[in-house]
């Protein structure tokens, strides 16, 4: 039996989801090249994933993932999320920065150590300099100034 690419992709998450898709209908596949993009993740882009599977299911799994990209198999309930609001939205880049800064979640393992955040010594920092300058704003509103 041999195996035969069914699909690329430059995701191994997205990989393993039309995997799982295609082994929910009975179609035995494969997910190659985990292993080199999850030790690099820059490596996705540049191998890309594949999932290959037997010959005489190839079309049928082809199929099936044309029609899930054509959102034949998506549901018509209305879970679409609420419009943010301006303080959530104001929220939402406050977290941001501050996990940025403080370092936690956007430097990840595959950033060289020039290149990642500045850890918790540049929070403290930023946060010293902010919480300065608002006192002085506020001494300053109270003298009238």
């Amino acid at each position: 039996m041999s195996l035969v690419e069914i699909a690329r992709f430059t995701d191994v998450y997205e990989a393993d989801l039309a995997a799982a898709f295609l082994a929910s209908h009975g179609i035995e596949v494969s997910v190659t090249e985990r292993f080199q993009t999850t030790v690099d993740p820059l490596m996705q882009g540049a191998l890309g994933i594949r999932i290959l599977g037997r010959a005489d299911q190839v079309d049928e799994a082809r199929a099936l993932l044309d029609q899930a990209a054509s959102g034949a198999f998506a549901d018509n309930e209305d879970d679409d999320l609420e419009p943010a609001t301006p303080r959530g939205k104001t929220y939402g880049r406050l977290v941001a920065v501050v996990g940025f800064i403080g370092g936690n979640g956007f430097g990840g393992t595959s950033l060289p150590r020039r290149t990642r955040p500045v850890q918790v010594a540049g929070l403290i920092l930023i946060g010293s300099v902010a919480l300065m300058s608002w006192g002085l704003w506020l001494i300053a509103k109270l003298r009238g100034y």
